[in-house]
């Protein structure tokens, strides 16, 4: 049977469309201008916001689409991009900037698009998630109930902080932020259902980053931590993505059933990385030269930290985010974006820092709204005045500075304030265990401390610790189960710690 030459016009112009789309002709661009990490690029008319493109250098550099306009397409650069210039061609690619995801992310540091960083080969991960992915609804969550122990006795007992909670970290420069949430780190590997670490640093010295890699393996804790870089050196756009890398990656073991914990280390620098890509990008500025949605860049990270309900498998995702202030003005704009977004902060003040407290946790600034729903029965049980006591002591301290005569009441007050001051004195990468943390706020507030001399507390925790370990294990062994002590129990405890001071303890 003949073909009729229409039906071979037809064949002919279908199999022309067919390639055509396949070329995906509308979908290439050129590049009008680049700098500064930012390139403009024509022509790209079915771009989508938050789309991963591919210039043609030799590289193969990628970028990410932001600004749609009328006329242009304005994309951050995920690299160095300097073999990149005008009339460059690019392509998109079709895919939303995603990063691998998995168990075999662990130990390793990678980049923020999940390129290992740390010379240890290729990461092998079956799965990738996108970096930007909806928060968890009200319906999926359930209240914040389970522990997150810090192995820090000021925060587990006057600030504890929840699985699924987010808790800031806020202070100036060098008072011990990172300090605090890489004890947190260490303090997970014993815990039961330990969860995942993520760390992610956004623009910090690759020396640094280093430092952090080496304390964490020394401490047996790198087995189970990823450590997310954005350096100092890298493009913007890199340490903006950084954040939304690392909680894509705590967000797979929460859905999992498993637990994480994530450290944005710190979220000053990641709005700075923000600001100066909107800028670029011709975005008009507002208070403090900041975007209008920089509020918005925040909340969309933290709002994924929760802990999911029973029939989503009961995972968590804890954020601690770090804010660096400029003199202790937690009123800016961006720490008080931070502080509206998350459940509480942990306030850490230079002058403390330097009068030796460490941590230096500002008692009366410091909150958490989750409160006792994360703290066990055992830590509830004595540490429920501890957060008020030291508060109305640093108050009465600087007023006592001015006062010649104080009554007894005061004396003692201020006595007891110095006392609990010196308990909750923690030397770095220490972290205690529940047992131990509980057993010497019992001491302080039970007064079997108050004949010890200030000086000699530091002696007195260190070398009781080692007594309960060895002479009291029945006691440990049930403050560790986080349970509250009976009337008998609690008298056991008070005479091991005076058998202890009476036998044992020489000043």
């Amino acid at each position: 049977m003949a073909i009729r030459p229409d039906e071979i016009t037809s064949v002919l112009k279908s199999q022309l469309e067919k390639y055509r789309s396949s070329l995906n002709v509308t979908n290439v661009g050129s590049v009008l201008q680049v700098g500064d990490g930012i390139a403009r690029i024509y022509g790209m008319e079915k771009a989508m916001a938050g789309e991963l493109v591919e210039f043609d250098d030799e590289e193969k550099t990628m970028g990410m689409v932001l600004n749609l306009e009328e006329d242009n397409v304005g994309v951050v650069v995920l690299g160095e991009g300097r073999k990149i210039f005008e009339g460059m061609e690019v392509r998109t690619t079709g895919k939303i900037a995603s990063v691998p995801v998995g168990e075999a992310l662990l130990g390793r540091v990678v980049n923020a698009i999940g390129q290992p960083m740390d010379g240890k080969g290729p990461i092998n991960a079956s799965e990738t998630s996108p970096i930007e992915v909806k928060a968890p609804g009200i319906v999926s969550r359930k209240s914040v109930h389970e522990p997150l122990m810090t192995g820090i006795a000021a925060i587990d007992g006057m600030i504890p902080i929840g699985r699924g909670q987010r808790e800031l970290i806020i202070g100036d420069r060098q008072t011990g932020k990172t300090a605090v949430a890489i004890d947190a780190i260490i303090n997970q590997k014993n815990q039961p259902n330990r969860p995942i670490c993520i760390y992610v640093a956004i623009g910090q010295k690759n020396s640094n980053v280093g430092k952090i890699q080496k304390i964490l393996e020394e401490h047996g804790a790198m087995e189970y931590t990823i450590i997310v870089n954005a350096p100092a050196t890298a493009a913007p756009a890199l340490q903006f993505l950084a954040p939304y890398a690392g909680v894509a990656m705590g967000e797979y073991f929460m859905k999992k059933g498993m637990h994480a914990l994530c450290v944005y280390d710190d979220l000053s620098k990641h709005a700075n990385a923000y600001r100066a890509m909107s800028l670029l990008l011709r975005r008009p500025p507002g208070r403090e030269a900041f975007p209008g949605d920089v509020f918005y860049l925040h909340s969309r990270l933290l709002e994924r930290a929760a802990k999911l309900s029973d029939k989503l498998g009961a995972g968590s995702l804890t954020a601690l985010p770090i804010i660096e202030t400029q003199a202790g003005d937690v009123s800016a704009y961006v720490p008080t974006n931070v502080i509206s977004i998350t459940d509480g902060q942990i306030f850490l003040e230079t002058d403390l820092f330097y009068a030796g407290v460490r941590p230096a946790i500002n008692a009366g600034i410091s909150v958490s709204r989750v409160g006792g729903s994360a703290q066990t029965k055992a830590m509830k049980s004595v540490a429920g005045k501890l957060r008020l006591d030291l508060a109305q002591f640093r108050e009465l301290e600087a007023f006592a500075q001015f006062a010649s005569d104080l009554d007894k009441s005061t004396q003692d007050q201020i006595r007891r304030g110095q006392k609990l001051t010196e308990v909750l004195k923690q030397p770095q990468y220490q972290p205690l265990s529940l047992a131990q943390q509980v057993s010497i706020i019992f001491a302080a507030n039970k007064g079997i401390l108050d004949d010890v001399e200030t000086k000699n507390l530091g002696k007195f925790k260190a070398e009781w610790f080692k007594y309960l370990s060895s002479q009291a294990k029945d006691i440990e062994a049930k403050l560790t189960g986080g349970d509250k002590l009976s009337d008998a129990e609690e008298q056991a405890l008070v005479d091991q710690l005076n058998k202890f001071k009476t036998n044992f303890f020489k000043p």
